[in-house]
């Protein structure tokens, strides 16, 4: 079967624009595709490959789990899941778990919760979920209308009620809306998709605050920043501030379809019998991955060695950016980074990571105006120095690109200046001689008495029958 990109377009959903090669082979943090070229992959999945591609150690644990167990239904429980489970609720000190398999999903278990909880404690006005401007949370209807973005939830209809967004980080603005009605408050510690915008401490200090005094559930959505991406096994242990509930997804499992909700007893006994579910949602052979995870990433000196990984790589790339100034920010956690481009090349973040794709590095965007850095959790010096200098190579084409452009653009401005200069010099011309060319009463009155001496002869040639050249001689001298 011949595969190539264009297959894509043939068979597949359009909502997807993928780059223009095709993903033979992987390894760590090198990419090899159909072809045979080969790249640098600082995507990882979008965060979700945390120790790279095709790990070794994820793959012991696959192979010995197919040939035991991979799936039998939430009707049965299993030892992996249960494993998986102890691990997480003593490691972050929540006492219960629900599995799901992506992070929509676990932000939309989140929130349901959250409204159960709200709607058998307090009544049912009590619904009000509040969210942020530029936060994403997933795209199934319910969690892509919490996230603050309407680009991706207008036109499907009636969205659901009771949502409020606010301003990210403005805590002023979050306690005038906040009441006895809110059920949840959903933040991400570091807005992903945003533009890797780090929440201000006291901004989620005054969250926690609000939350507890008005009984609304704090959900800090950490799919893209949990299982280790910021340097911590999850964000919030470095806020001094930790949820009612935390949700996570993409690293939990090395690649294999995997997330889940933590949270206490006091909200968690509102999922009774029933009342959700997932028919995949917690399977043993991504549970037996997700346990191997926690083990291996949940390790402190593992941990340690991401946040200093992640400032190297940030003063790397600031050492590039003072050669090639195109950015005005470096920001972000541990290894999840955001590169924020100067003013003057606002929506240039997709032709920056088209760049970066020609010359071998696969990048992300977050956002129109920001380049987004997620390379594995363990990123090998030599993967990381190839990429730097895969990075440079496309900043300095980019850079040049730029320049050509801008330096087009403002001879076109002058062009159409002066253009339009010559323009007005004309249309000025033109006016005069016409108004000196304009007869005056005095002249016209002799012009009027020639033509009419002129018309005579021709009205008695008319009546003689001879033919009469007066009238083309009178238009000749007009």
């Amino acid at each position: 079967m011949n595969i190539t990109r264009k297959t894509f377009d043939e068979v597949m959903f359009q909502c997807y624009k993928p780059m223009n090669m095709v993903v033979a082979k992987a390894h760590g943090a090198k990419v090899t595709d159909t072809e045979g070229k080969e790249y640098i992959d600082f995507t990882s999945g979008i965060a979700v490959n945390c120790l790279g591609h095709t790990p070794k150690g994820v793959q012991k644990v696959v192979k010995k789990q197919v040939g035991e167990l991979i799936h039998c239904s939430n009707v049965f429980t299993n030892v992996r899941t249960l494993e998986l489970a102890k691990k997480l609720t003593k490691k972050t000190g929540y006492d219960r778990v629900f599995f799901v398999n992506s992070g929509a999903e676990a932000n939309e278990a989140a929130l349901k919760l959250a409204r159960r909880a709200a709607f058998n404690d307090f009544g049912a006005d009590k619904n009000e979920i509040i969210s942020f401007n530029n936060s994403f949370h997933g795209r199934t209807l319910f969690s892509v209308s919490v996230g603050g973005q309407d680009k991706y939830s207008d036109g499907f209809g009636p969205k659901p009620a009771a949502i409020t967004h606010l301003p990210f980080n403005d805590l002023k603005a979050f306690e005038k809306a906040v009441s006895d009605k809110t059920c949840a408050v959903i933040v991400e510690p570091v807005q992903g998709e945003g533009g890797i915008v780090p929440a201000d401490k006291k901004f989620l200090e005054g969250l926690r605050s609000a939350c507890t005094k008005h009984h609304a559930m704090l959900i800090f959505d950490e799919i893209q920043t949990g299982i280790g991406r910021t340097g911590t096994f999850f964000c919030y242990e470095q806020t001094g501030v930790k949820p009612d509930a935390v949700t996570f997804a993409k690293g939990i499992a090395s690649g294999l379809p995997l997330g889940g909700v933590l949270t206490y007893d006091n909200f968690a006994k509102h999922f009774s019998l029933g009342t959700h579910g997932s028919t995949f949602g917690g399977n043993p052979l991504a549970c037996a991955v997700g346990s191997y995870i926690v083990d291996t990433v949940g390790d402190r000196d593992f941990l340690d060695e991401v946040k200093a990984k992640g400032q190297s790589l940030v003063k790397a790339i600031e050492k590039l950016n003072q050669k090639y100034k195109l950015f005005k920010e470096i920001r972000g956690k541990g290894l999840l980074i955001g590169c924020v481009l100067v003013d003057g090349l606002k929506g240039k973040s997709g032709e920056l990571m088209q760049c970066c794709f020609k010359h071998g590095l696969l990048t992300l965007v977050a956002g129109h105006d920001v380049l987004r850095i997620a390379p594995p959790l363990n990123l090998k010096d030599k993967a990381k120095a190839q990429g730097l200098l895969l990075l440079e190579q496309a900043l300095e084409d980019f850079a040049k690109t730029v320049r050509a452009e801008t330096k087009a653009a403002v001879k076109d401005t002058k062009s159409k200046a002066a253009d339009k200069k010559t323009s007005v010099k004309s249309t000025a011309a033109s006016s005069a001689s016409a108004k000196n060319s304009k007869p005056t009463a005095s002249s016209k009155k002799p012009a009027e008495k020639m033509t009419s001496a002129k018309k005579a002869p021709a009205k008695n040639a008319k009546a003689s029958g001879q033919k009469s050249p007066a009238k083309k001689s009178t238009v000749s001298k007009k």
